[in-house]
């Protein structure tokens, strides 16, 4: 249990590497923050993709995944719509008072579902044995810090503050401990209960990424700027990749 404790402790505080970003003068955040937004984008689509439906085609067969990654997808845009409307209808508006876009706050449900099941992962492989725990806790570790730094940029672009972003981004990842912990308890009752939740992130994620970050993506139209995202959607699906095959293969 220890073991577990300490692995996913470690594992969220990958959500902090989004500091290095905190001490940058606003004119260079600006013009980090339009990278890190191509990079956020690829890391969503790889991690749904490339990690997320494959495990949840591990436990699940393929009918059942993909409804479960299309229930997420229409749900969040569900709840877009309901943050929307609050948005507009929030009385500080009127005051000139400006609220993060709901982009934040859709991407922290996402990433604390996430992160949730990253723990029970990390508990499942030291329950199996110290070795392939460690060996897994690395693995979500190294897959951890391209998508928190992605998340963190995400945060800011939303209209977050640095430092709120950086609290909130914490609080996202804490739930890494918490999932494993109640996987260590109750592990009989997650195993129909993960691959299902696992495709349902996907979808939250697919939604993200297609329907708010490629259509902003899509306002640039200098050409030289364009490659820079594609670049950059690109290696971020690329570190996902990377870190997916090392992850399968221990």
């Amino acid at each position: 249990m220890e073991l577990i404790i300490i692995s996913t402790v470690i594992v969220s505080l990958a959500s902090l590497a989004g500091i290095m970003l905190m001490n940058v003068s606003e004119s260079r955040a600006k013009q980090i923050l339009f990278l890190l937004v191509s990079f956020s984008a690829g890391t969503l689509l790889g991690t749904a993709f490339l990690d997320l439906l494959p495990e949840a085609l591990e436990g699940a067969d393929a009918h059942t995944a993909f409804i479960a990654a299309l229930a997420g997808i229409m749900i969040f845009f569900m709840l877009e719509k309901v943050i929307h409307w609050h948005h507009h209808h929030d009385p500080h508006r009127k005051h000139g008072i400006q609220r993060p876009k709901p982009l934040g706050y859709l991407n922290l449900v996402g990433d604390g579902l996430h992160n949730f099941f990253d723990g029970t992962a990390i508990a499942a492989s030291f329950m199996a044995g110290t070795p392939v725990g460690l060996a897994t806790t690395l693995a979500v570790l190294l897959h951890e810090i391209p998508q928190e730094i992605g998340d963190y940029s995400l945060l800011i672009y939303s209209g977050f503050s640095k430092g709120r972003a950086l609290l909130f981004n914490l609080i996202s990842a804490i739930f890494a401990v918490i999932g494993g912990i109640l996987f260590f308890y109750f592990s009989s009752l997650f195993e129909g209960i993960v691959p299902i939740a696992l495709g349902f992130t996907a979808g939250m994620f697919i939604y993200i990424a297609s329907t708010d970050l490629v259509p902003e993506l899509h306002k640039e139209t200098d050409p030289a700027k364009s490659l820079m995202q594609l670049s950059l959607i690109c290696l971020g699906i690329s570190a996902i990749w990377i870190v997916a095959t090392f992850l399968e293969g221990h």
